[in-house]
């Protein structure tokens, strides 16, 4: 060792390393907040998108229904249409369909879907009818014998 050298205490690069850790964590901190940001966008869409294909597949079924209505009124009439169910991404084995003589009511037992549509109930009979959509892709909507109902199988 040579006798003339000294120590000298440098700390410019204890600084460099100080500041490349600090800002490290500030891209991992920026980088959370993003990720859990577009995650709160992403679930709110869904969200969305769920409750507009419900509104839209009981819109298309309240027209069946007031079809058919307006059917009955010609008479002893029999009158069948199908209305194609849009899927969803909720878990259409929790929804269930009810028709009365002025609704057509959704019942979602697993979360917060539950919604209600009025029809006019201008036939000349009654609408009764409650269906599980567990797999159903269409719903027919039935008038037969001065009664509108729904199911979910094709009438014979």
């Amino acid at each position: 060792m040579n006798r003339n050298s000294r120590r000298v205490s440098d700390t410019s690069g204890a600084s460099t390393e100080l500041g490349y850790i600090f800002t490290f964590l500030l891209g991992v901190l920026l980088l959370s907040v993003f990720s859990i940001w577009t995650w709160d966008i992403e679930t709110a869409t869904r969200e969305r998108w769920n409750e507009e294909a419900v509104e839209m597949n009981l819109d298309d079924l309240a027209a069946a229904i007031e079809r058919a209505d307006e059917a009955s009124r010609l008479g002893d009439i029999e009158y069948v249409e199908c209305v194609w169910w849009r899927a969803t991404e909720a878990d259409e084995n929790l929804f269930s369909i009810e028709l009365t003589n002025n609704a057509l009511i959704l019942i979602d037992e697993g979360g917060s879907l539950d919604t209600e549509v009025f029809i006019s109930g201008t036939g000349s009979g009654n609408h009764t009818g409650s269906i599980d959509l567990s797999g159903a892709q269409m719903i027919w909507v039935i008038h037969t014998n001065g009664t509108t109902s729904i199911d979910i199988n094709r009438p014979q």
